[in-house]
């Protein structure tokens, strides 16, 4: 029997909310019908204003709140309510590790059905700001005026940002002096709407141990008036640039890089550091944007991985190498599969980087190819998980299982497909050992895990 739901849009309702989604959103019900609002903390009494409704659920936005909890605190950032790059600005530190961790038990039991798990505390950051070495916005006219910043929530309106409290205040720097030279030489940014105009995204990437820094400028095309005069004050402006480029992108979508990138000045790739190991790093690379934490979430999968010098390590979905290579020094060899030709070929160079040729690297699917190596002789003795938010494949479980190595290394961006993906390995006889959250994105709804899977003895 179909049930209607007792709201509608443009209603204006009271609830408490009584937890948080997996977005960061608190969760409340009324008249036992869910309500998702940003902005507010469990323990609340809210006024809220419906503007979506779904079959199970409605969506709305915080009125007031009526009954405030002490743990909300006042956003540093000026922007924070309507930009859409944080979530979680108004709620105390120390809560939103404890939210977090919440959300990581609540997926375990509910999708996974692991409900007697001990789930580590959240390992937070000392200082929880600065942390982002990676900043991607786009440019646009908003009423006249040129901005650039993180989308308006839920929309397609860009923010415009002078700073960003998370980010890198060389990459703040970096896009307002970019912002203002577009201006100066009248180029015109990219409308979404109607396809037109010439600069789209700026993209920074900063090396937070080296100090190199890249420049991205996505374009709709090659060549295009002012061009020569841009990028020349731009050179003029940042001498301390380590890479110009400039990257192409002609197609409607939401994707943000092109395949072609033109080196402009400087070098086509920056180098950073993880511990004390080295990373060539180009635009299309994927590297953990928070290197403070990177090192953390890396030691705890050292750490679980258990190598004494003896182990044979594979990496699935190994990107440009990192976990592999950061692994290395204490394994006997490690096997890295990628589907992405062009991070296999950054991955072979970075093990070439740090000279360490027990290092191997693989293009394809790895639930293909891992087979292959144990036809040819290869044993795992750790495997390593590192997928996308869609979790993993169940080919590639699978095909981790029947090699049946002692222990299998699980890092995970997304709780709800993690619980998923644990449930299989458990019934396919691999215990959770341990479990160990650690935020890599403070004061936004993400949370990163490790896991620890023992293969049990029949």
């Amino acid at each position: 029997m179909k049930v209607k739901a007792p709201v509608a849009v443009g209603d204006v309702i009271e609830i408490e909310v009584t937890g948080h989604g997996h977005n960061g959103s608190g969760v409340g019900k009324y008249h036992g019908f869910t309500v998702f609002t940003p902005l507010v903390i469990p323990g609340e009494v809210v006024q809220v204003r419906i503007n979506q409704v779904k079959k199970t659920f409605a969506q709305a936005e915080l009125l007031t709140v009526v009954e405030e909890c002490n743990e909300r605190v006042a956003p540093p950032c000026p922007i924070f309510e309507s930009c859409g790059g944080c979530q979680l600005q108004h709620m105390a530190y120390e809560v939103q590790l404890l939210m977090k961790g919440q959300q990581v038990v609540d997926s375990f039991k509910r999708i996974g059905g692991l409900d007697h798990l001990h789930i580590e505390p959240v390992i937070g950051m000392k200082n929880p700001w600065r942390y982002r070495n990676k900043a991607q916005v786009p440019v646009g006219l908003r009423n006249g005026k040129w901005v650039a910043g993180f989308y308006e929530a839920g929309t397609h309106e860009i923010v415009d940002m002078e700073t960003c409290l998370i980010q890198d205040p060389q990459n703040d720097h970096m896009i307002a002096t970019i912002k203002q030279l577009a201006a100066e030489c009248h180029i015109p940014p990219y409308n979404e709407r109607t396809g037109e105009g010439i600069l789209r995204h700026v993209m920074v990437r900063h090396g937070f141990k080296t100090d190199e820094t890249m420049v991205v400028l996505v374009t709709t095309h090659n060549d295009f008036p002012g061009k020569k005069k841009w990028l020349r004050k731009i050179q003029e402006t940042l001498p301390s640039l380590t890479s110009l480029i400039q990257n192409v992108n002609a197609r409607k979508t939401n994707v943000i890089l092109g395949k072609k990138n033109d080196l402009i000045a400087g070098n086509e790739v920056i180098v950073d550091q993880i511990g004390a190991v080295q990373f060539k790093i180009s635009p299309h690379s994927f590297y953990q944007v928070n290197p403070v934490q990177t090192e953390v979430l890396y030691d705890q999968v050292r750490q679980f991985a258990e190598l004494t010098g003896a182990e044979t390590v594979i990496d699935a979905y190994c990107g440009i190498g990192t976990i592999g290579i950061y692994l290395a020094a204490q394994a006997k060899a490690v096997y890295g599969v990628e589907i992405v030709e062009a991070a296999v070929q950054d991955a072979i160079e970075n093990a070439r980087l740090n000279q360490m040729r027990h290092v191997h690297f693989t293009v394809g699917a790895a639930e293909k190819v891992m087979p292959q190596w144990v036809r040819e002789g290869i044993k795992p003795d750790v495997i390593i998980l590192d997928p996308p938010r869609k979790g993993c494949d169940q080919a590639l479980l699978s095909a981790s299982v029947s090699m049946q190595p002692d222990r299998i290394v699980y890092v995970s961006c997304n709780p709800a497909t993690l619980a998923r993906d644990a449930k299989f390995l458990a019934e396919a006889g691999y215990e959770i050992k341990k479990v160990q959250p650690v935020d890599m994105f403070p004061h936004t709804g993400h949370v990163e895990c490790v896991v620890l899977f023992s293969r049990m003895e029949k």
